[in-house]
């Protein structure tokens, strides 16, 4: 009757060390799967964050696109006004001259 105790007592610890290895081994496997995953995201965020990049620099020079053709617009506003009085006085000349 001992040896039955003996025996269960070693399969049940067997049996312990083998679900413990069984274990380990899987929890390798998944932390493994894990950190792909994890790096697979940090590279696409990487991705990401180098197109924000990009386009943040195309937008800088589309506004100092437009603050120069605001400018050049202000200016053509400007002439064109100056034109418009000249032509207002030449107009004016030629009704008194008429």
């Amino acid at each position: 009757m001992e040896w039955n105790i003996i025996v269960g007592a070693f399969c049940a610890i067997v049996g312990m060390a083998l679900s413990y290895i069984a274990f380990s081994r899987n929890k390798s496997k998944d932390d493994q799967a894990a950190g792909q995953q994890i790096g697979v995201i940090l590279t696409e965020l990487g991705n990401i964050r180098g197109q924000l990049d990009g386009l943040s620099k195309k937008l800088d020079r589309q506004e100092e696109r437009n603050l120069e053709l605001y400018s050049r617009l202000s200016a053509v506003e400007a002439s064109a006004k100056q034109a418009h009085k000249r032509l207002d006085r030449i107009e004016g000349r030629e009704e008194r001259e008429a």
